[in-house]
């Protein structure tokens, strides 16, 4: 009876975050250890993290329902690699901080090349940061899976450690204090608290390619506004168009007109006037031009800085107009902006 009470009163996760090649001694080792939770009547459930990569950020959100997780990994060449520090992050940017600081978490570093020791307790000093209770878990050198599975004194290793894992649990060990703990709240001093409910709605957002995405293509368009608002306030705001057309304006005699020119980006319409010899400009509405004409404040800059003539803009395409054809040329022999 108390078996089955065991059952339901404790679990565990694992996050394997190799590659999930055939031969990764970690996985022969969470396999050992799962044989025998399960024998303990726990119930373990196993995350394959390269297998759910698109969705990482929402799996903290599963430690919640978990007394307990594993998280192993293989080094093949240099540093554990992998998706765990992904996971890792995932954790810090979206888990439920206050489940797991009661969250036992037990590596398992395999090496097929060096620092398992190193590793290991990397990963022993990331959950303490996040305020979980980190515990020894295995470290092991393999340089062939197949000796290594088949070594029945390392197999009574394992299962001890698996025995191990369980009476931390159910016993609930208490850990001592460390620095990390002290780091840890010193990191998130200045951070968002969020509610349990927000962390996992905002996990979900994050894990959601298409959110993403968008999130990021309104970033970039926001940060071109900036920019843009920034670079036209130290060049003056409206009023430096108005200053360079009044600085190179050429008059002309027996000449008089009146251009709209409609700036689409700012939503705004340039009116200049001009009379015999006098000229005004101004931002605001006609009801009449003798031309009128669309462009966007790219063409605008170009023009009044000397790259672009009011009639080549036309030309091209990059400006609409409508009126008298005479009229819209008189515009570049009125204002001259060549550098």
């Amino acid at each position: 009876m108390l078996q089955e009470e065991r059952k339901y009163t404790m679990k565990i996760n694992i996050y394997y975050g190799g590659r999930g090649m055939i031969d990764d001694p970690a996985i022969a080792v969470i396999g050992r250890i799962t044989s025998v939770l399960d024998e303990l009547r726990v119930n373990v459930e196993r995350y394959d993290l390269h297998e759910l990569k698109s969705g990482i950020t929402a799996l903290p959100q599963t430690i919640n329902d978990a007394d307990a997780i594993i998280i192993a990994g293989t080094i093949e060449w240099y540093g554990i690699g992998g998706y765990i520090p992904s996971f890792l992050d995932a954790c810090w940017l979206y888990g439920d901080k206050a489940k797991i600081s009661e969250t036992y978490m037990f590596p398992i570093v395999m090496s097929k090349a060096y620092g398992e020791k190193e590793k290991h307790a990397e990963l022993m000093n990331a959950w303490e940061i996040l305020g979980g209770k980190s515990c020894t878990g295995i470290a092991a050198y393999v340089p062939e899976t197949m000796d290594f599975d088949m070594n029945d004194d390392y197999r009574q290793v394992i299962e001890k450690k698996a025995e191990e894992i369980y009476r931390t649990v159910s016993q609930k060990y208490v850990m001592l204090p460390t620095s990390n703990k002290v780091i840890k709240q010193n990191m998130v001093r200045d951070t968002i608290n969020l509610t349990p409910q927000e962390t996992e709605q905002l996990s979900k957002y994050a894990s959601n390619d298409d959110y993403v995405k968008k999130q990021k293509e309104d970033i970039e368009e926001l940060a071109g506004m900036f920019k843009s608002m920034l670079e036209e306030e130290e060049k003056g705001g409206d009023d430096y168009y108005l200053i360079e057309l009044k600085k190179h304006y050429i008059p002309q005699s027996d000449f008089k007109a009146t251009y709209l020119i409609k700036i689409n980006d700012k939503n705004k319409s340039l009116i200049i006037e001009i009379d015999n010899g006098n000229m005004n400009c101004y931002f605001g509405q006609i009801e009449q031009a003798d031309v009128i004409s669309k462009l966007s404040t790219n063409i605008l800059d170009d023009i009044v800085e000397g790259r672009m003539t009011f009639q080549r803009a036309f030309m091209q395409g990059v400006m609409t107009a409508k009126g008298n054809l005479r009229i819209i040329r008189m515009f570049d022999e009125n204002f001259i902006f060549s550098k």
